[in-house]
């Protein structure tokens, strides 16, 4: 299983380009299921978890085809298969968004119950209010949800979320387009990825206002047609690579971004007394070798503070100048990272499941470390950064999973970093 080595104590300064969007990326993937037509998704990380999507499509009966440029062609021309195996599904959660896509178009699913992080609890009982909303007959059987759409196929409806839910949004937002008549999606999540995943269903044909609201009205239609789509960038790379930079006083420069999807982030660096620069398509962090200031932080939906920026931004603060206040407000078990930093040196004392105090320390020392999901594994490399002496990570699949080529990005910034097998 490969490790990483990180030899801390460099400040990193240099220029990155930002991948794409795997949040954005995922959803459009299982989109390209909604039409029989050949759609084209450029700007796509290379990351696990696409690998996963990708070859769920092709398990599905999907023709995919991924070129030299990272661009994935699918073609959905012989796709009949309804049934998403578990084998697949259980890797990652975003495998469940081709359950509105495979009801919409074929009016009938198999789709597993997710896996991915172990970071709580993720049900997906609003996926399925919102389903049976529409019409569908939904069945538990042996771990799968089974899924019928009425005769005709699915019909609008009016849906309220009982919570902002990403994954219910995206799937429900996907299956109305097809659906016959209007739906109205009701405090729907607002977050940039779902926006993107709009544009592109538009390029297919689909009738959508309101995406980036907490009201989306869909007009359903009778097919989607192909289409090109590029995909969004990544805001938690963005945010993390600017993190690490602030954790070692160093300078980055990260170009293909898109600044307006991370103000709250942006906001708190200011904060921390960060110097930054940014335009329509790049940022600019400038530490100038100053230790950062402590700031509280409190993890809310879109537009407030991500969940998936905590683990980097409390990593942050266990080097910071004074004391801060970590509430995470959006998953229950989210602070796993916790133990492991401090075997780093961080002073951090937990109260409860939701909230995480930090005494800020001059130093963090190296030692082994594991990480324990997607977010908290670059938690641990920041942490690694600003250490003395070098740390090993173990388990860094789960840095694959949502972060592409790190040690190349890393080592061209300035970092010493290595991929080790043992």
């Amino acid at each position: 299983m490969d490790k990483l080595l990180i030899e801390g104590g460099r400040r990193l300064d240099g220029t990155l380009r930002i991948s794409g969007s795997k949040n954005s990326t995922l959803p459009i993937l299982a989109a390209a299921l909604l039409t029989s037509a050949p759609v084209r998704v450029s700007n796509v990380p290379h990351l696990n978890d696409v690998t996963t999507m990708i070859e769920l499509l092709g398990t599905l009966g999907a023709d995919v085809l991924v070129d030299e440029h990272m661009q994935v062609h699918i073609s959905g021309e012989q796709q009949t298969v309804y049934l998403a195996p578990y084998e697949l599904v259980k890797t990652m959660r975003a495998s469940f968004l081709v359950l509105g896509p495979l009801l919409a178009r074929l009016h009938k699913a198999q789709v597993s119950l997710p896996g991915g992080c172990a970071i709580g609890s993720r049900p997906v009982d609003q996926h399925l209010k919102g389903f049976e909303l529409m019409g569908a007959e939904i069945e538990l059987v042996d771990g799968y949800v089974h899924a019928e759409a009425p005769r005709g196929g699915l019909r609008g409806a009016d849906i309220r979320l009982d919570i902002a839910s990403v994954g219910a949004t995206e799937n429900l937002l996907m299956a109305a387009t097809l659906a016959q008549g209007e739906t109205c999606l009701r405090n729907a999540a607002r977050e940039p990825e779902i926006v993107d995943l709009a544009r592109c269903l538009r390029a297919m044909g689909a009738r959508i206002e309101g995406d980036g609201t907490s009201t989306i009205r869909i007009e359903g239609v009778a097919e989607l047609h192909g289409c090109a789509h590029r995909v969004m960038a990544d805001r938690v790379e963005t945010g993390t690579y600017l993190i690490a930079a602030a954790a070692t006083g160093g300078r980055v420069r990260l170009e293909a971004t898109e600044p307006d999807t991370l103000t709250a982030v942006l906001d708190k660096l200011e904060q921390a007394e960060m110097g930054l620069r940014s335009g329509d398509d790049w940022i600019e962090l400038d530490a100038n070798g100053r230790r950062p200031r402590a700031v509280d932080i409190e993890t809310a939906v879109y537009p407030g503070f991500p969940t998936d920026m905590q683990a980097q931004f409390l990593a942050l603060n266990c080097i910071a100048e004074g004391s801060s206040r970590i509430t995470e407000t959006i998953f229950e078990n989210r602070f796993m990272h916790v133990q492991e930093l401090t075997r780093l040196g961080a002073r951090i004392r937990l109260e409860g499941h939701s909230t995480a105090y930090v005494d800020g320390v001059t130093q963090l020392r190296a030692a082994p470390v594991m990480a324990t999901d997607l977010r908290a594994s670059f938690s641990l490399v920041v942490a690694a950064l600003a250490a003395s002496g070098t740390t090993r990570i173990d388990r860094i699949y789960h840095i694959d999973r949502g972060y592409e080529q790190i040690e190349e990005k890393l080592t061209s910034i300035g970092a010493q970093v290595q991929r080790v097998a043992r």
